[in-house]
């Protein structure tokens, strides 16, 4: 069974985000700070309905620096669905012709392309073994 999960926007100042989707009724669910990546993620729903959320993701700008703006587009990040088994969702897609840009070697995250070039994540609940060809298989462009 696939799960939507959440849809991603980078942001350049958290505060004045959250207020904004404030003023349309979400309210933040959670937040994870990573000092070794230099991001925080913010996950925003509205109230009785946390399986729909927004994530914010705000990349801290090196020390004295503003931080990046995004224009064109790049402020969006990509969707997320839960899959039942990740491997056999990206052979899947992979048979069908499409690039996996990040392959699950973790046995939990992938990332792929739509034909239109947005950015899909596929999360494993959990992780499955590490396995090949995962493994070996490189990371190819952004995703």
């Amino acid at each position: 069974m696939t799960r939507y999960l959440h849809t991603m926007i980078r942001v350049t100042d958290p505060d004045a985000t959250i207020a904004f989707f404030a003023l349309i009724g979400l309210r933040e669910v959670r937040r994870l700070d990573s000092a070794q990546g230099r991001f925080t993620l913010i996950f925003l729903a509205p109230p009785g309905q946390e399986d729909a959320q927004v994530e914010l993701t705000y990349n801290w700008p090196p020390e004295g620096e503003p931080g990046e703006r995004y224009d064109g587009g790049r402020n969006f990040g990509h969707l997320a669905y839960r899959v039942d088994n990740i491997y056999e969702t990206c052979a899947a897609l992979m048979a069908a012709g499409h690039t996996i840009h990040r392959p699950p070697r973790d046995g939990h995250m992938a990332f792929v392309k739509t034909p239109d070039g947005i950015s899909v994540e596929l999360l494993q609940d959990g992780a499955l073994e590490p396995a090949e060809p995962w493994l070996s298989m490189p990371n190819t462009g952004s995703w």
